[in-house]
């Protein structure tokens, strides 16, 4: 018997499975690599005996140091966190597409900073705020875009893909730490410059992917254009326009469309979107989603993600090698557990059993 990677219950043709909405899905997740890498190349670099040598940090006491690698991860996250929140009014009106590269072009803003910060602290700290604000970004359009572009039998693996990029952006980080640690002596400023200019890579490699992909069919929708909603559908789904699932999906487009569109006599208010987000239903989606996300990074998964390094020390582990070597394997356990979740379990385990499995599995060694 085989064993399908889609949904059981899925009556999508075959055709709408096909390379090219998987390529698509794939070119806007090296947004996801971006920030995966970024993530968690920092602690290592940090750890680097030239890195150290050429910010000041191996000249301050323990304390003052550890003030200074917080500082520098923080500011990453105040740039995503204001990433995130002001962008979607920004992929509402440009669209998805025009927004990523935006978003994209801050990131390599921000990154090339840092990789030309030559011993300037200022420069690393404003370096990662733009940085993390185009993540910031990334991590909100890109799984949008993503979703509207999926077919309904495949839409988690679609996803998945964003996560596993992810994961696999953050096991490279450590790596390269790593090998940098190994093969370019801590007298060049190579030793950290390469590791944060390798963030630049996926980000250059998003910008110019995303020139090949469309404009999400939703997106045309929401502006009443409908030819080419449905030109762009048909287009990605490997089917003819006339097709019977290209016309279902549309009109299920614009019944969703028309629900959420104002009622009479509304208008864009904070009021009116706070009475809505508090709708019975709305606000069940709404919590349920805040309160996963912040049980997830309360299991401090980020935590050790930034200090790695660090905490493996604590734990006795001596020399910059081989905490870089210890961090290295920590990436490559998050990247195979995403992967068989992502590729073989998600469509057939479902979200919710996946979550409390997940959960379960993840608090043995805690």
């Amino acid at each position: 018997m085989g064993f399908n990677l889609h949904a059981d219950n899925s009556n999508d043709p075959p055709e709408v499975r096909n390379w090219r909405v998987h390529l698509m899905a794939l070119i806007v997740s090296m947004g996801s690599i971006a920030m995966g890498y970024d993530t968690s190349v920092i602690g290592g670099t940090m750890a680097l005996d030239s890195f150290k040598r050429d910010f000041g940090l191996s000249e301050v006491s323990s304390h003052a140091r550890d003030t200074l690698q917080g500082n520098i991860v923080s500011t990453f996250q105040a740039g995503t966190f204001f990433g995130a929140l002001l962008t979607f009014p920004i992929g509402e009106r440009w669209g998805r597409k025009k927004a990523i590269m935006l978003a994209i072009c801050i990131f390599l803003a921000g990154g090339s900073l840092m990789t030309a910060a030559s011993g300037r602290l200022g420069l690393i700290y404003a370096g990662r705020a733009i940085a993390g604000f185009g993540i910031g970004s990334v991590s909100l359009l890109v799984p949008v875009y993503i979703a509207e572009i999926s077919p309904p039998s495949i839409r988690g693996r679609l996803i998945g893909i964003f996560e596993i990029c992810s994961q696999g952006g953050g096991m490279a980080g450590f790596w390269v730490n790593y090998i940098c640690d190994r093969t370019i002596p801590k007298a060049l400023a190579a030793q950290w410059q390469v590791p944060l200019g390798l963030q630049l890579l996926p980000g250059v490699l998003l910008l110019l992917g995303i020139l090949w992909c469309p404009e999400t069919p939703r997106w045309h929708a929401k502006q009443d254009r409908w030819d080419k909603a449905r030109e762009i559908l048909a287009d990605i789904r490997n089917l003819p326009p006339d097709h019977p699932f290209v016309q279902e999906e549309l009109q299920d487009v614009q019944d969703q469309i028309a629900i959420s569109r104002l009622p009479p006599g509304e208008h864009h208010t904070v009021k009116y979107y706070a009475r809505r987000m508090w709708q019975k239903g709305t606000r069940n989606r709404i919590g349920i989603g805040l309160l996963l996300m912040a049980f997830q990074n309360l299991t401090g998964v980020n935590i050790i993600t930034y200090y790695s390094p660090r905490i493996f020390e604590t734990l006795g582990l001596t020399g910059t090698s081989t905490k870089l070597f210890a961090t290295g394997f920590y990436g490559i356990a998050k990247t195979l557990g995403m992967i068989i979740f992502s590729v073989w379990l998600v469509e057939k385990l479902g979200r919710r059993q996946g979550l409390i499995w997940g959960a379960f599995v993840g608090s043995l060694p805690m």
